[in-house]
C-alpha cells in the first residue's frame, strides 16, 4: 500500500512544477503528516524531493528529476483499453486518432501485458445510446467540439418552444447521455452563468477565433451531475396520494421517476415507523412527485390494483373510468 502511494506522490510532483502538502494529501487522501514522512523517505531513498518552506511553499522534485515507474499493472491497463466509446469517438471525429493510441500503448506494453486490449473485449462494450431510438449525430457536433478543445467562443442560433433564439457561449465540454450529446457552456454575457444545451438543437454555429480563458475550478462531471439532478427535480410539478400493495411498492420505482419514488416511499416508512404501524394488510400510503397528471396516469396505469389513486380526485376519475371500461372490456 505504501509503496504504490509513495510511487504516486513522485508522479504527482512530476507532472506539475510544485504541490503543497494539503495538495498532496487531499490527492492521496492521507494526513498531511503522512505527507511529511513520506516525502522524507523518498529523500532518503535517493529521489529528491524538496520542501520549499512558508505559506507559499510545498514539495517539489529537483532538477527535472523524471522517475521510470511509469510500467502499467494489468489492471490499469485493462482499464485504459475500458475507458472509450468507439460510438462517441467517432462522432467526435477521434476515431483514428484513438486507434493510432491505443496501438502505440499496446506496443509499449511489456510481453505479459499484450493481451489486455483483447481481455477487456471480450468481457465488457460500453453502449451508450437509449433502447428503442436510433443514435443520430447531430450536423453541428463537429464544430462544437472543436470548439470545446481549442477553448473558442461560439455564436450559436437554437431552437427554443416554436422559435429561435441567438446566444454567445463559451463550450467547456461535451457529455453524452442515452444517445443525445450535450455541451455545457459559459454565457458569454460577462453574467458567468453556465448552461446546457442539446447539440441536436443547433441550428447554426459560428466558431470564434479568439480563445476564451477557462475557470480553472470548472468540473464537467461534478456540473452535470448537480444541473441533470436539478432538471429532473424541476420535472416534478404536481403530487400524487397513492395507497399501494407490498408489489405496488416494489414496483413502484421501475414507472415512475426512480428518485422521487424511492424518496416517497422511505418517507412513508419513516411515518409509518413514528405512527407505530401502516396502513394494515401491509399497505402503505405515499405522496408521489410527478410531472402532471397526464404522465401519472400513464405511468400508474401499469401498476395495475396494486395501486390505488387517493388524490387527486380528477386523477382518481380517470382510474374509476379506466377500470370501468377494462371491466366491460374482458367481463
Amino acid at each position: 500500500m505504501r509503496a504504490a502511494r509513495l510511487i504516486k506522490l513522485v508522479l504527482l510532483l512530476q507532472s506539475r512544477p510544485s504541490m503543497t502538502a494539503a495538495e498532496l494529501a487531499a490527492e492521496l487522501e492521507v494526513s498531511e503528516r503522512t505527507i511529511t514522512r513520506d516525502a522524507l523517505a523518498l529523500s532518503e531513498a535517493g529521489v529528491p524531493v524538496y520542501a520549499d518552506r512558508g505559506r507559499a511553499g510545498g514539495y517539489r522534485l529537483v532538477g527535472g528529476y523524471r522517475t521510470r515507474l511509469t510500467g502499467l499493472a494489468r489492471g490499469e491497463a485493462e482499464a485504459l483499453f475500458l475507458s472509450g466509446l468507439p460510438e462517441a469517438l467517432r462522432d467526435l471525429g477521434l476515431a483514428d486518432a484513438a486507434s493510432a493510441a491505443r496501438l502505440k500503448v499496446s506496443a509499449a506494453l511489456t510481453p505479459s501485458l499484450r493481451d489486455a486490449p483483447e481481455a477487456v473485449g471480450r468481457r465488457f462494450h460500453l453502449d451508450a445510446p437509449a433502447w428503442f431510438q436510433e443514435p443520430e449525430t447531430p450536423g453541428l457536433l463537429a464544430p462544437v467540439a472543436d470548439a470545446v478543445w481549442d477553448d473558442r467562443p461560439v455564436r450559436a442560433r437554437y431552437r427554443r418552444g416554436d422559435g429561435e433564439v441567438e446566444r454567445a457561449l463559451e463550450p467547456y465540454g461535451l457529455v453524452l447521455k442515452a444517445g443525445v450529446w450535450y455541451v455545457c457552456a459559459r454565457l458569454g454575457d460577462g453574467s458567468g452563468a453556465f448552461r446546457t444545451y442539446r447539440v441536436d438543437r443547433f441550428t447554426e454555429v459560428v466558431v470564434g477565433e479568439e480563445r476564451f480563458e477557462r475557470d480553472p475550478g470548472f468540473d464537467l462531471a461534478a456540473f452535470w451531475t448537480e444541473r441533470s439532478a436539478e432538471f429532473a427535480r424541476s420535472l416534478l410539478r404536481a403530487e400524487v396520494v397513492l395507497r399501494l400493495t407490498p408489489a405496488g411498492a416494489r414496483r413502484l420505482p421501475y414507472v415512475t421517476d426512480r428518485a422521487a419514488a424511492e424518496a416517497a416511499l422511505e418517507e412513508a416508512s419513516r411515518a409509518s415507523r413514528a405512527s407505530g404501524g401502516g396502513d394494515g394488510d401491509g399497505l402503505v400510503t405515499v405522496t408521489l412527485p410527478v410531472e402532471d397528471e397526464d404522465v401519472a396516469f400513464g405511468q400508474l396505469l401499469g401498476l395495475g390494483p396494486e395501486a390505488e389513486v387517493l388524490a387527486p380526485a380528477s386523477l382518481r376519475a380517470r382510474f374509476t373510468e379506466a377500470a370501468r371500461g377494462l371491466g366491460e372490456l374482458y367481463r
